[in-house]
């Protein structure tokens, strides 16, 4: 009969692009979720927190993400590349020295807000091995191009590179206050008040 025609050509693609969109609006919700949870429950939370979380089913996470290793590495690699993906809107809206400072900030949160995921990252599972060379490999150039306008422009010192900066605020970002997060982007802040006046002195 008519109606049990399979679908033409053009009804199957479009039904197949459904399903890819619906799972990767799942798999974004996930990521989402597995964030707010690690930051909260730490990377060891139950499955069905985050499951529940996201508003799918246990069995979903675990279809896109069979082991706890994948997760962990699907949000932080979602993280770095969120990191590094705002640098040129920022280049493009403001001076290189204010460009900078505020993807300073906007790395300091990251950094700040994932003490969970460095815990896993730091427990020498061989899973997380490639995520190092990840982290470099995005934020490295970010930074670097951010650094070379602000250089270039006289608003930062010349001596430093990306590599020192991100470690930095990395371990200005190191907990030893209950201000948390707060307390990281006040000691960045201080960080980046004085490359800007080391370059100061550097041309009077």
């Amino acid at each position: 009969m008519a109606g049990d025609a399979a679908p033409t050509g053009v009804e199957a693609t479009g039904s197949k692009r459904r399903v890819r969109a619906d799972a990767q609006r799942n798999i974004d919700s996930l990521l989402e979720a597995a964030k707010a949870v690690f930051a909260t429950s730490g990377v060891d939370a139950p499955a069905k927190e985050i499951a529940d979380l996201a508003g799918v089913g246990v069995g979903t996470l675990y279809r896109h993400f069979p082991q706890r290793s994948d997760l962990v590495k699907a949000v932080f690699q979602r993280e770095v590349d969120a990191c590094a993906d705002a640098a040129p809107a920022l280049s493009a809206a403001h001076e290189p020295g204010v460009a900078l400072a505020k993807w300073l900030h906007r790395y300091t949160e990251f950094v700040a807000t994932k003490r969970g995921l460095a815990t896993a990252l730091h427990s020498g599972d061989p899973a997380f091995d490639a995520l190092p060379g990840y982290f470099m490999q995005r934020l490295g150039p970010t930074l670097g191009s951010l650094l070379e306008a602000a250089i270039a422009s006289g608003e930062i010192r010349a001596d430093i590179s990306p590599k020192d900066l991100l470690y930095a605020v990395a371990n200005l970002c190191m907990p030893v206050s209950d201000d948390g997060p707060a307390y990281s982007q006040r000691m960045v802040a201080l960080l980046v008040d004085g490359l800007r006046h080391s370059a100061e002195r550097q041309q009077s």
